[in-house]
């Protein structure tokens, strides 16, 4: 289990206090969005390992020119030698929806990415593995499970290419799963205790698999849709997933901690389609972030400003467990 770090907010401990606290709390793998030096110089010899983002902005150039990425692992991974890289991440739910924001850097992004791999290849860092983190998004069936399978318009210049890029280089295939938008979006038909991991009955059957949790069920239509790609033995990455605690609808910190602290047993032991086979998840959010919009957003963190826990949830790591 991870969590992660964003930094979008006027009223947060500085980056070393934050650290310091994920390290007080068994908080062991964190996701930043950007390589911020101020954040990754606090976490030189900390550690933890790290995921580091790269802002859109950057991806056109480095897809276009290999030099700048060359500069940019210089810049932001070769610079801070104490810190313990695992990914680096080229973009955050980019997509090429037409009239998506993103659209227009969607087809870099598998550019970029072979850009980067190229460059740490080059300095000696092919432990650090490179990929993208997408959303549901680009899901366009997901019930049941079985018939999860991405949308046929993003294969040939998106999907296809970052699929064979991370099974050519054993790379994860990460993707932020939110049963909380899912459930918010269809309160008739899915009940908040299967969104909560709370659900004491089977909630979806799918030919020999049984669902309890719409978690597994999203993350089990990802693992459908890889299979029919050529992505079947990747590694599912969880790079983001929570609850909020206010903002919306079923926004209690008492729902916060039932999904969380449910998320963290149940990813342990796998999906119905992988079963055994824990899933490396990261909560969102570690700190509330008061400079985002709407209020729903401000409100994902496990811990407050002031750096309490909003609530008890423990980090579970080399068998040891300390409960913030």
């Amino acid at each position: 289990m991870g969590a992660c770090y964003g930094t979008l907010g006027n009223n947060l401990p500085s980056p070393r206090e934050m650290i310091a606290l994920c390290k007080k709390h068994n908080i062991r793998r964190i996701r930043l969005y950007d390589p911020n030096p101020t954040v990754l110089e606090a976490l030189q010899g900390s550690g933890i390992k790290v995921i580091v983002g790269m802002v859109h902005d950057d991806i056109p150039g480095i897809a276009r020119d290999p030099s700048l990425a060359k500069s940019w692992v210089q810049n932001n991974i070769l610079k801070y030698k104490k810190v313990n890289f695992r990914y680096v991440v080229i973009g955050n739910e980019i997509t090429p929806s037409e009239g998506d924001p993103s659209a227009s850097i969607a087809p870099s992004v598998p550019i970029a990415m072979q850009h980067i791999y190229d460059a740490l290849s080059e300095a000696g860092l092919r432990g650090v593995k490179v990929s993208t983190s997408l959303s549901m998004n680009v899901i366009a069936q997901s019930y049941p499970p079985s018939s999860g399978a991405f949308k046929s318009s993003y294969h040939d210049s998106f999907i296809d290419p970052i699929v064979k890029f991370l099974v050519k280089t054993e790379s994860p295939f990460l993707i932020n799963v939110y049963p909380y938008f899912a459930y918010v979006s269809d309160t008739s038909d899915i009940k908040l205790d299967y969104a909560l991991f709370a659900s004491h009955s089977v909630a979806v059957k799918d030919g020999p698999y049984q669902y309890h949790s719409l978690f597994d069920a999203m993350v089990d239509a990802v693992y459908a849709a890889l299979e029919k790609v050529g992505g079947a033995n990747l590694k599912v990455v969880v790079s983001e997933t929570g609850w909020p605690s206010a903002g919306g609808t079923a926004t209690t910190v008492a729902n916060a901690r039932t999904y969380n602290s449910n998320l963290i047993k149940s990813v342990k032991k796998g999906t119905p389609r992988r079963p055994r086979k824990p899933i490396e998840t990261y909560i969102f959010d570690l700190i509330d972030e008061n400079n985002k919009s709407p209020e729903l957003e401000k409100n994902w963190g496990i811990f407050l400003a002031n750096k309490s826990p909003k609530y008890p949830l423990s980090f579970v790591s080399h068998k040891v467990c300390r409960y913030i």
